[in-house]
């Protein structure tokens, strides 16, 4: 188990046990929205000590945890700190999903600790160390761990299936506005405009000057239709629209409010697979 970011794009992958016999691995799956990668090895199962898992839930703000990592090249390195935070959240590095529910802590951890694993003071892994904040690129005591709930969420989908197969509403980018989400643009044939949602509507205009006739196009954008809740949820934010949408599966419908000249409507859109 590593980071996505590690080994994306890597063509020859190795991987070192604490007896310093190394093997090669091969992708079992990948997930950018979460930053997990799965890997496989053919070794020795008395060479393999797996970790205890633990939970990330019932963790605290204050609570000791230890890092392991192999920081600048030193391999097996431990450092400590405590939980400084809890449900952070980061921009993904190549997906338009942030990563959510991060755990934020003080200890140190630097290039070389991602996908090393965070522990609590009975050694359970409670999270996997994925990045840090920090101007030089060096630890400056803010870093962040995928929580080990999310990885047992995500890890039995890259077994299956080598990706997390998750909901996609079709609706590509929206305007946030006071009053709710203005759709921008929709997936051609996909499960919203297939519903019935609408985008902004792209006029001909004509201009003349003089003896020559100028055609060139505007975008209306009060033909398209202002989200303003799902299921009866009221939207916050473009973010929160996102993360309904991820708690859902492929198939499942959705009821979509909606201000469309002027007056409010409820336009079901069933939810299919989408890429990332």
């Amino acid at each position: 188990l590593t980071n996505n970011h590690v080994v994306e794009g890597a063509h020859n992958i190795q991987v070192t046990l604490f007896d310093g016999k190394s093997y090669e691995a091969k992708v079992v799956g990948l997930d950018a929205a979460t930053d997990i990668a799965l890997l496989k090895i053919d070794a020795p199962v008395e060479s393999l000590y797996p970790v205890t898992p633990g939970s990330s839930t019932g963790l605290r703000v204050g609570q000791r945890v230890y890092a392991i990592g192999n920081p600048f090249g030193f391999e097996r390195t431990l450092t400590t700190g405590i939980i400084s935070s809890l449900n952070r959240q980061l921009p993904g590095r190549r997906s338009a999903r942030k990563i959510k529910s991060l755990i934020q802590i003080d200890a140190a951890i630097n290039p070389g600790n991602s996908g090393g694993p965070l522990l609590d003071s009975r050694g359970r892994m409670i999270g996997m160390n994925t990045a840090i904040a920090s101007r030089t690129g060096e630890s400056a005591g803010v870093g962040f761990a995928i929580p080990i709930n999310t990885i047992a969420r995500v890890v039995p989908q890259l077994m299956k299936d080598g990706r997390v197969i998750r909901a996609d509403v079709g609706i590509l980018t929206v305007y946030q506005t006071n009053k709710g989400l203005l759709i921008k643009d929709l997936a051609p044939g996909g499960p919203a405009e297939n519903a019935g949602l609408r985008g902004p509507k792209l006029v001909r205009r004509r201009k003349q000057q003089g003896p020559l006739v100028y055609e060139y196009h505007t975008i209306d954008r009060s033909a398209a239709d202002l989200i303003i809740a799902v299921d009866g949820k009221p939207l916050g934010d473009a973010d929160e629209f996102l993360t309904l949408i991820e708690a859902k599966q492929p198939g499942d419908d959705i009821v979509v409010t909606i201000i469309r000249d002027g007056r409010q409507q409820n336009v079901t859109v069933r939810l299919t697979a989408g890429e990332e």
